[in-house]
């Protein structure tokens, strides 16, 4: 079982791709196996030419088919995804998604894009025969701080969405129990004191 996780933003640091970190975090807590793919790493000569045969362009389309989920965060420009991510999924087969259940993720300026998510992505997801697309997070540019150490910070309300989307994708994507309690610990493990 293995998550894809596509970050669609043309930039190195982006507050997209730190919501995508923050997922991966989630994930990996949970024994899920992860991919990431960054279009931005993919040739773009071969991206706009749509030379689905380029070996970059080859290997990316191969990961999608892997994965059994896809979690797909990209900046919102112009009350649309990126450009970089267009791009990326004209390429795809029409049945790329098949079977698949995707969770898109989005950042942008303003509250007044966050219906971007369910207006421009995802049409395009479902045109991609997706399984089940779930509800997506949205946050600001306020909700994800980037500091200037390379990290991030995410706001409280931000994380929680982040929580109840990740649960349900594990649940309902991969099938998995949810998680709940402490993990269970082998009696010879045990230790006691008096």
């Amino acid at each position: 079982m293995s998550v894809l996780l596509i970050a669609g933003s043309p930039s190195e640091r982006s507050r997209s791709v730190a919501l995508l970190d923050s997922v991966s975090q989630r994930l990996a807590g949970r024994g899920v196996t992860i991919e990431r793919l960054h279009i931005r790493d993919l040739s773009p000569q071969a991206l706009l030419l749509a030379d689905t045969a380029h070996r970059s362009i080859a290997a990316a389309v191969a990961q999608v088919a892997r994965a059994q989920a896809i979690v797909i965060a990209t900046p919102v420009y112009k009350a649309a995804y990126s450009g970089v991510l267009k791009v990326f999924l004209d390429l795809l087969p029409q049945t790329a998604f098949s079977g698949k259940t995707v969770l898109p993720l989005a950042t942008g300026g303003s509250p007044n894009h966050m219906l971007a998510l369910d207006y421009a992505l995802r049409p395009v997801l479902q045109s991609l025969s997706a399984r089940h697309i779930l509800s997506g997070v949205y946050a600001t540019d306020s909700q994800v701080t980037l500091l200037p150490e390379g990290a991030h910070h995410i706001g409280i309300d931000v994380q929680e969405r982040l929580d109840a989307a990740v649960a349900t994708l594990v649940s309902e994507g991969l099938q998995l129990p949810p998680a709940t309690g402490f993990e269970p610990v082998h009696f010879s493990r045990v230790r006691c004191s008096v």
